[in-house]
């Protein structure tokens, strides 16, 4: 089974280095634009610095995210990157809002532990309803997280069926998770580890859904076709 998943990680992995190439490599997220030409519908790669497959010098996925996976959704794709980013212009530039993204709630709730934050913020953090003047307090962090996110490489594959882009998240998440024996080790000093969530901690992803779940090999297999659809 061990040797299963590693087979299986190295055939991710290889996909996802032939969709780097074709996609002329990663963006990251803080250059992004609406006009950068999204797909309607897709998977997100998000890669960070400092963490690297095993035995290797290239980064490993540390989150794995789509949208509109509800038949009632209407977000389209870079609806919802622009939530993980945060505005660039505006009043509000860079500052962005965590209740719109666990991935900026996980993101922010790992540097709370890294600096001095008030009091207010680490009460206020994650909490659904807060008043207007913890929301103004909460900006700074909510910029830091910005920049964090902002940095991470990013790659997608277009993947227009609901019912594809559900299963390739699940499983993704579900082959590359610490929890179930994923075989690219957290690298020392992530922040990740420093994040209130446990299955983030424990999975080295910046997931909390499905990271202790067993993987179907067969989303390879779709994931295999959309890329040769795509391109």
């Amino acid at each position: 089974m061990r040797e299963d998943r590693r087979l299986a990680t190295d055939r991710f992995y290889a996909m996802l280095d032939e969709l780097a190439e074709r996609l002329g490599g990663p963006r990251l997220l803080k250059d992004c634009t609406r006009a950068d030409g999204w797909p309607q519908y897709g998977v997100e790669f998000f890669l960070e610095d400092g963490q690297v497959r095993a035995g290797e010098d290239r980064l490993r996925v540390v989150r794995v995210g789509s949208h509109a996976l509800r038949a009632t959704s209407q977000a389209n794709f870079w609806t919802r990157l622009a939530q993980h980013r945060g505005p660039v212009s505006g009043s509000k530039a860079g500052v962005g809002n965590h209740r719109g993204s666990i991935f900026r709630q996980h993101v922010g709730s790992a540097l709370l532990l890294t600096g001095q934050w008030s009091d207010e913020v680490q009460m206020s953090w994650g909490q659904r309803k807060v008043s207007p003047a913890q929301r103004e307090a909460e900006y700074p962090l909510e910029r830091a997280v910005s920049d964090r996110i902002g940095a991470m490489p990013l790659l997608w594959l277009d993947v227009p069926d609901r019912e594809h882009r559900v299963s390739l998240r699940a499983n993704s998440i579900a082959l590359l998770s610490r929890c179930t024996g994923g075989t690219h080790p957290i690298s020392p000093g992530w922040l990740g580890l420093d994040a209130r969530n446990g299955n983030v901690r424990r999975s080295g992803l910046w997931n909390s859904e499905h990271v202790d779940d067993s993987y179907d090999p067969a989303f390879l297999d779709v994931m295999e076709t959309r890329l040769k659809a795509v391109f």
